[in-house]
């Protein structure tokens, strides 16, 4: 609001200066209009890019006994770090692998991930090492039982629907080195 005064009025007095106290007090509503202003920004930006769901990534196809697993595959810093978060539906045998570049214990979460999920932790030659089933939403750590590469994550209870466990082999013809032999 434009406010019009004479400035060579007396300070206070209508039409004069504006006194200290109203500045100070047009100043702090300025400034908490420009802070409201910016964290409304701020977290419309954040919500749009954060609560979207990772691109569709290239699909590999996994065999896990007689199934066939149709996998995207998440090998870079970028595309592990966000994995399913997001995601509202995965298909029947639908799931995410991720690649590690070394063997190294792994470990994953469930933050912003409304999917529940069971995860298979894999050694270089295809055989699982452990799975564990990961609740939706949750900062609860699930570890690989040993240093591995490949992380499988699937719908939760896949694998123990189809008697997929520890030690049970899986084949890609160019990543499990079992399945080169």
């Amino acid at each position: 609001m434009p406010i019009d005064r004479h400035p060579m009025a007396p300070q206070g007095q209508p039409g004069g200066p504006p006194t200290r106290r109203v500045w100070q007090s047009a100043a702090r509503v300025a400034c908490r209009r420009a802070i409201v202003a910016l964290a409304a920004g701020v977290f419309a930006a954040t919500t749009v890019t954060a609560q979207q769901a990772q691109p569709r990534l290239q699909v590999t196809e996994i065999k896990a006994g007689i199934h066939l697993v149709r996998a995207e595959i998440a090998d870079g810093p970028d595309t592990r770090a966000r994995g399913l978060m997001f995601r509202e539906h995965l298909g029947p045998n639908e799931g995410m692998l991720f690649v590690f570049q070394s063997k190294s214990p792994q470990c994953f979460w469930m933050r912003n991930t409304p999917l529940p999920l069971s995860i298979a932790f894999i050694d270089d030659d295809g055989r699982i090492v452990n799975v564990e089933d990961m609740q939706p939403r949750s900062d609860d750590s699930h570890c690989s039982a040993r240093p591995v590469r490949y992380a499988l994550e699937m719908a939760q209870g896949w694998f123990a629907k189809r008697g997929l466990g520890a030690g049970a082999q899986l084949s890609h013809p160019k990543l499990f080195t079992a399945s080169t032999r």
